[in-house]
């Protein structure tokens, strides 16, 4: 998920919370956002790599709290929150929840190779200009972020990584449009 702050500074008010559960209602008669539904609103379709329907994956997952499989009307309030008015570092904790597939608190070169691929995938789709050499990025990320040299991203060297150093921050940033997508929604109306 995109981590620049410039959706930040618009604001969300009572009326577009309202507005917001209305069109969950509408769009969620059950209550619950399901997972094919999530993919939908970010754009994830059938025509999607498995690498980036296994992203997304992670990401509905990060934001289903409870565990339950869908995201209900709390959660999904808290994720909006997230993504349009959430601190750096706060989106930053999250991406690298995301990351850090077998939840072990560290990302090692497989985990971030992999993220890198996904990343990539999803820019070529939306800028055909994007062609970086995976493992080139893998290693640089590493040589900038892993402080320690012991081959593993913990959260705090992510984290001072990613603030840092305005490369490593587009690498590990996916704008996946979320907060545009919410003011599409906002502007239907």
């Amino acid at each position: 998920m995109g981590q620049a702050q410039g959706a930040a500074d618009k604001e969300v008010s009572l009326q577009n919370i309202q507005e917001l559960y209305r069109k969950f209602a509408t769009e969620c008669p059950s209550g619950n956002l399901h997972l094919h539904e999530f993919k939908r609103i970010f754009g994830v379709g059938s025509n999607s790599t498995e690498e980036e329907s296994a992203y997304m994956e992670n990401v509905f997952r990060s934001f289903d709290a409870n565990k339950d499989g869908h995201i209900d009307f709390m959660e999904y309030v808290a994720a909006v929150h997230l993504v349009l008015r959430g601190k750096l570092e706060d989106k930053l904790k999250w991406s690298f929840k995301v990351y850090d597939r077998d939840g072990n608190g560290c990302l090692d070169r497989q985990e971030v190779r992999h993220l890198i691929k996904i990343i990539n995938k999803i820019k070529r789709h939306n800028d055909p200009d994007v062609s970086e050499n995976i493992d080139d990025i893998c290693s640089r990320i590493f040589e900038l972020v892993d402080m320690n040299k012991d081959s593993q991203i913990s959260l705090e060297e992510f984290i001072e990584g990613a603030e840092k150093d305005p490369w490593v921050m587009d690498q590990l940033k996916l704008d996946i449009g979320p907060c545009d997508w919410f003011i599409e929604q906002q502007n239907k109306s």
